[in-house]
């Protein structure tokens, strides 16, 4: 009985690999060439996570077939085991996810945040309070928690793009972590890394849809679309040096997207050659640079507060790009 359930959930919850394809969901056709090939394998990956954990007997399972996507992929697979087990938790009342999340998702732990992310827009809000598991000793809990509504903005955008992007509507706030008016402003975040898919990894394409935006909207959008092309690619130096180039003014804030992604991508031990050039080409670091930027910046008192703490460590790192005298955000 309980595998039959399982296999329902999966069934009526999870896309299929065919719904996740650019040319499916009306995204712009890809450039030619491996690296864009590429970012459509990341929506597949997340996928095959989310089948894997509903089918699985146990986390280890799950971490075992996890294992059998490459390394560059292996992050997007554990954002979609979480979304299962953040589902199956929630409805189940089990600890699936905080199992995965102190076991073999630790090192994956930002991006399973957005896994949560994207199990919150398949789940009703009154259930989002039971997503979150306590993983008290983890160092980026609960700051980086922001990153689920990261994950919730991106599901929007990539799966309802008419309303999320076309028409550019706001959701209604949610006190996560108690700051209700900075929710709108994570849900941005995410919708920015989801331009960089919907447009297929070109650089004027992503540029154009973020000036259509509000100006207020556009510096989380910007730092979404910075987050999304150093972590997954999909194009070369020359496209990361049109895109920094197109920012113009809020080159800091792709700057500051690209240092989380780069932050994410050492935590997980695999820095691809793609990232490794978004380092230098977006924020003009190295990836060890980088990395000692965002925990030189980090701020690990969550308490209550108009600013999050994940607002003011985003801050930081982007006061480092910004040039001197500029007003800040």
């Amino acid at each position: 009985m309980a595998k039959a359930l399982r296999s329902l959930r999966r069934i009526v919850l999870a896309p299929d690999l065919a719904e996740v394809s650019f040319a499916r969901r009306g995204f712009a056709p890809l450039p030619t060439g491996h690296a864009a090939a590429r970012l459509q394998d990341v929506p597949r990956a997340v996928v095959c996570g989310f089948e894997w954990a509903m089918e699985a007997s146990g986390t280890r399972e799950v971490a075992d077939r996890l294992e059998l996507l490459d390394a560059e992929q292996r992050g997007f697979g554990y954002e979609g085991a979480t979304m299962a087990f953040t589902i199956t938790d929630v409805m189940g009342r089990g600890q699936r996810t905080r199992e995965l999340l102190d076991g073999p998702g630790r090192p994956h732990i930002l991006l399973a945040y957005i896994g949560i992310g994207f199990a919150m827009a398949r789940l009703p809000r009154v259930l989002w309070k039971k997503v979150l598991p306590d993983l008290t000793g983890q160092p980026f809990h609960p700051v980086m928690s922001w990153l689920a509504v990261d994950g919730y903005g991106f599901d929007l955008a990539f799966f309802h793009t008419r309303r999320w992007v076309d028409e550019q509507r706001v959701p209604a706030s949610y006190p996560w972590q108690g700051a209700p008016d900075y929710f709108p402003r994570a849900v941005d975040q995410g919708i920015g890394r989801a331009l960089w898919f919907i447009h297929g990894a070109r650089p004027e394409r992503v540029e154009a849809a973020i000036r259509s935006f509000a100006g207020h909207r556009r510096p989380d959008l910007w730092s979404g679309a910075g987050l999304a092309a150093a972590f997954a690619g999909g194009c070369g130096a020359q496209e990361f040096d049109t895109l920094r180039r197109l920012a113009g003014a809020h080159a800091p804030d792709l700057a500051q997207g690209a240092v989380f992604a780069i932050r994410a991508r050492d935590l997980a031990g695999y820095v691809p050659g793609h990232t490794a050039v978004a380092a230098s080409t977006l924020t003009g670091l190295s990836v060890q640079a980088a990395v000692k930027l965002a925990d030189d910046s980090a701020v690990t008192d969550d308490a209550a507060g108009p600013v999050p703490a994940y607002e003011q460590w985003r801050r930081a790192v982007h006061a480092h790009f910004r040039p001197e005298g500029a007003m800040s955000r």
